[in-house]
């Protein structure tokens, strides 16, 4: 049987926990302990009370999230987050968040995931915040069409198109989640098609402005593949099964 404590240690290690700056609310790392033994890892986008309700259903021990308990900042342990930590320390459920160190890990990471799901190769990171490199760009001569049915096809559900730049793709961004704020920046850095998951309204106005693609794939979609990959991967390294937990938001 894995313990807690190696399993955490190994995560943090090959996550860069310790190494990656990231917005204060993301608490990266082990948020809840449990009483130290991990059966079953369940995977899962966002901590949330029907997440850990369904880890509860699935006997879940450890659960593995992309954004953790505490986005919205210091607050009293009353309301959700009281019926939050209440399930979990009930049910004896430890929990672990990686946000951007999961963004951003080359071999589970969200973007290399989806990069290899749409067939994209020879990769490289790009656009600089918070002192990483935290997207990835690839040259690719590719119709814009194609990629767009691949995306959705990979999404399993709709992607949102801003086609103003050209019908066949040159250079290749990839940003998942909520980067659509980014797209001067992400244009600036010769990016003509851009995907990621969200965009703010005027956002789109801009791709328009700058002549490049912008793809929205959803923040929650787009955010799938790293919590899908990383718990695989420890399923694997510590022989514990495990269960992706499908909760998506419709953002």
């Amino acid at each position: 049987m894995a313990s807690l404590i190696q399993i955490v240690r190994y995560l943090d290690t090959y996550l860069r926990i310790c190494e990656i700056e990231d917005w204060p609310n993301a608490l990266n790392g082990l948020q809840i302990e449990n009483s130290g033994r991990v059966t079953k890892i369940g995977a899962a986008v966002d901590a949330s009370t029907h997440v850990l309700t369904e880890a509860t259903k699935r006997d879940v021990d450890l659960l593995v999230v992309h954004h953790g308990l505490f986005w919205p900042g210091l607050q009293p342990a009353t309301g959700a987050l009281y019926r939050q930590l209440k399930l979990a320390l009930k049910n004896d459920i430890a929990l672990y968040s990686a946000h951007l160190p999961l963004d951003i890990h080359p071999k589970v990471g969200n973007n290399a995931e989806l990069a290899t799901a749409i067939g994209l190769k020879s990769t490289a990171p790009f656009f600089k915040e918070k002192g990483e490199l935290i997207g990835l760009k690839t040259r690719a001569s590719l119709p814009r069409e194609e990629l767009i049915r691949k995306l959705r096809k990979v999404l399993a559900g709709p992607v949102k198109t801003f086609d103003f730049g050209p019908k066949k793709t040159h250079t290749i961004g990839i940003i998942t989640g909520g980067a659509g704020s980014e797209v001067y920046r992400v244009a600036g850095e010769k990016i003509d098609t851009f995907i990621t998951g969200e965009a703010p309204h005027w956002a789109a106005v801009a791709a328009e402005e700058l002549g490049i693609n912008l793809l929205l794939g959803g923040h929650y979609a787009t955010e799938t593949f790293g919590v899908k990959a990383l718990g695989a991967h420890l399923s694997k390294r510590f022989d514990v099964s495990f269960a992706f937990i499908h909760c998506p938001t419709g953002i």
